[in-house]
């Protein structure tokens, strides 16, 4: 027996149907946006909607925003902890600002709203190309003897 084989066993890792992914989206808030310009990578806290299926979050003028003109292919994670279980999904996709009054008018009916005291007037959304998720049982390090 290996340590993979130990691990793969005890872990009880779920992967997340498409369906499931987007319940849990559902049920979050806080998530990272993570974009890459230039080769470098970059990592922001943001809060977040799911919508439609799709996500949507707010910012103001800044490198987030610049990065996203730059490169608009994104990564987006997020994820939940209980007492048993925890789970995390990552959606692959494409950001743009929305730019129609139509699109921010109906962003803006969505209940996402800053959450520290400031004005972020741009609405971003986040089409998914791909949808990933897992569900992890928690528990102690397993005790197996390898072999």
């Amino acid at each position: 027996m290996t340590f993979n084989d130990v691990n793969a066993a005890a872990s009880g890792v779920q992967n997340l149907s498409e369906e499931e992914c987007w319940n849990a989206l559902l049920s979050a808030s806080l998530g990272r946006l993570a974009v890459a310009v230039g080769g470098l990578p970059d990592i922001f806290p943001v809060n977040f909607v799911a919508a439609d299926r799709r996500l949507l979050f707010r910012t103001s003028p800044g490198t987030k925003l610049i990065e996203l003109t730059v490169n608009n292919h994104v990564a987006f994670e997020t994820d939940g902890v209980g007492r048993e279980e925890a789970w995390s999904v990552v959606v692959h996709g494409t950001a743009r600002a929305l730019d129609t009054q139509r699109d921010i008018d109906d962003a803006a009916a969505l209940p996402l709203h800053p959450l520290i005291p400031t004005v972020k007037p741009v609405f971003v959304e986040i089409v998914p190309d791909s949808i990933t998720g897992r569900r992890f049982g928690l528990g102690p390090e397993p005790t197996a003897a390898l072999t």
